[in-house]
């Protein structure tokens, strides 16, 4: 699983209507009771449309096996795959009327606008009746399917962020557990040429590095989003202070002009060039899929390297262990066509043990449930139980909902590109611009 650009998710801040076209409305999900026999030969025939974003094979193939399950249970439905959807699609389907029984989706900053807007129909009702015990999920899984009371989608899998390191640029020493830690260990570990031009770099500190953004940094020092009244908490909560100051004079240390030559000189992040394939960086931060994208790469497959948590603040050793999550989200759209039977399909993808160590074994990511984790069957060496682990910590946190949720991070990452090139002379009053426009956005968009 990937996370999709900021500016492809951006497509989605819209506001969506609760209308559909035609004359006549589809049933909405808990409009009447669902069927409270346990066979499920009870439940009506149907041909369900499921949308979803895996495009390849080994990724519809992973969610065609699981599918199968379903029907093997209910062979009486047949469910029927369109595969590379993204959320644009969604979006536009459910507004012009035309939306798909079940929908799923990689990223989670539309969730509260689904929610919110009606677009995804809530299944709290459903969820009562047919008595799952969401505790069985995180609980930051189960903060980023809902919004404002409304879970209109369940996890589906999820994505863990940790440290990968090279054990043979490490030369023997142990994964660093707090930000000192990594920041000597990146001066140890840096080469440098005879002009002082970086040839490996220990870490690299830029947010405008591959996965380096504000939110997956964030947890490391246990920094807030919001506030309890939904305004931006970036301005007053001293983590983030404590965080850009660390990651500032990593920085300088490099010499900004020295590390923004380096890193435009990197391969692609989803390529074969990789620069931790390819030695050049001794540690970075990534999700659990990294260890797939590794083991299917000719070049990279037999290096030799471990995972690790994040390292934390020095003053928050609570926080080691912990990291950020996020993932893929599913859910029934306003407008199924047959909201019973897509209900049923979203519970067993979500909730069926078997289902869930299916998809984790094909696609490496994280299974949501802990049976799912704690399964025999589930795939886990000491690289990928690693991200398992974090998952599951208790400190473990996502990105906040927020109806707003893409212009806030772009709002963040816009200024954080301006304070480490060190255009910004006062932190805390740039900061406070960041409320600022948050909020300004917030009072906008009436929520």
């Amino acid at each position: 699983m990937r996370s999709l650009p900021l500016a492809a998710a951006g497509l989605l801040a819209l506001t969506l209507t609760a209308c559909t076209a035609g004359n006549s409305a589809p049933p909405a999900l808990g409009a009447k009771p669902t069927t409270t026999s346990t066979d499920p030969a009870a439940l009506p025939a149907a041909t369900l449309e499921l949308w979803h974003g895996f495009s390849t094979d080994v990724e519809t193939k992973a969610f065609e096996d699981a599918i199968a399950g379903f029907t093997a249970k209910y062979p009486q439905i047949k469910v029927v795959a369109q595969k590379g959807i993204q959320d644009a699609q969604i979006t536009q389907a459910i507004r012009g009327g035309q939306a798909p029984d079940v929908a799923a989706s990689f990223t989670t900053d539309n969730v509260a606008q689904w929610c919110k807007s009606g677009a995804f129909q809530d299944l709290t009702p459903v969820i009562a009746q047919d008595g799952i015990d969401l505790n069985v999920l995180p609980a930051a899984s189960r903060s980023y399917t809902e919004f404002e009371g409304k879970r209109c989608t369940m996890p589906l899998l999820a994505d863990a962020y940790g440290l990968y390191y090279n054990k043979a640029l490490m030369k023997g020493e142990q994964p660093p557990k707090t930000l000192s830690e990594l920041t000597e260990l990146t001066k140890k570990l840096t080469v440098r040429d005879a002009e002082g031009n970086i040839e490996v770099a220990g870490f690299i500190p830029s947010f405008q590095y591959y996965e380096n953004s504000p939110s997956h940094l964030g947890p490391m020092v246990g920094a807030k989003w919001y506030n309890d009244d939904g305004t931006s908490a970036i301005g007053s909560d001293p983590a983030w202070k404590q965080l850009l100051q660390w990651q500032k004079e990593l920085v300088d240390w490099y010499g900004y002009d020295k590390l923004e030559k380096f890193r435009k000189g990197l391969g692609d992040e989803w390529g074969a060039e990789h620069p931790f394939f390819e030695g050049k960086v001794a540690m970075v931060l990534d999700g659990e899929w990294r260890n797939a994208m590794i083991a299917a790469d000719p070049e990279a497959k037999d290096m030799d390297y471990g995972t690790a948590p994040l390292p934390v603040a020095d003053d928050k050793p609570d926080l080691y262990g912990s990291g950020f999550t996020a993932g893929t989200v599913i859910g029934v759209p306003k407008g199924a066509k047959h909201p019973q039977q897509a209900w049923e399909l979203v519970k067993y993808l979500t909730t069926d043990t078997e289902s869930l160590v299916t998809l984790s074994n094909a696609l490496r990511n994280v299974p949501t449930t802990k049976a799912a984790m704690d399964h025999p069957g589930l795939a886990k060496d000491d690289r990928f139980a690693t991200f398992l682990d974090i998952f599951a910590h208790p400190k473990t946190s996502t990105l906040p909902a927020n109806v707003n949720s893409v212009f806030n991070q772009d709002a963040f990452s816009t200024f954080l590109i301006e304070w480490e090139k060190g255009a910004v002379k006062d932190l805390d009053a740039g900061l406070a611009e960041v409320d600022a426009r948050i909020d300004d956005k917030r009072k906008l968009s009436g929520s």
